[in-house]
């Protein structure tokens, strides 16, 4: 029998207000989120997987994208992230040249994508599936 297994395998990032990041996370994106044990948050996804959320007193955002969102239609899904008052045009034009709401088409070379920032600034995205 081995010892390492990657069955429970899990992913993790940190935010500087937990509070925040569940209310985000649970009411403006629509995951369910539970407190574990030590406090931390725990992003359950439908998929059957989970992602721990813990606070980092001297929290820097990541630098690249933490979580993606594959969505059967990304314009829609811009709108309905914008409406909730999530800004999807977090690039400029000349880093990733996109329409007024933050997509970049893909045009055959990948998906069309846009992204947006958690509350502590970490970087998602939302992709066409």
């Amino acid at each position: 029998m081995t010892a390492f297994t990657v069955q429970d395998a899990f992913s993790g990032f940190s935010v500087d207000d937990l509070d925040a990041a569940q209310r985000f996370y649970g009411e403006t994106l629509g995951l369910e989120v539970a407190r574990n044990a030590m406090g931390f948050l725990e992003l359950r996804l439908a998929s059957g997987g989970s992602i721990l959320v813990y606070d980092k007193p001297n929290h820097e955002p990541a630098s690249f994208t933490i979580l993606n969102f594959p969505v059967a239609d990304v314009d829609a899904a811009v709108d309905e992230l914008r409406a909730k008052g999530v800004e999807t045009k977090i690039y400029p034009d000349d880093v990733f040249p996109s329409d007024d709401r933050g997509i970049v088409r893909g045009d055959g070379r990948g998906p069309d994508i846009a992204w947006f920032r958690d509350p502590a600034g970490n970087v998602l995205a939302v992709m066409q599936a």
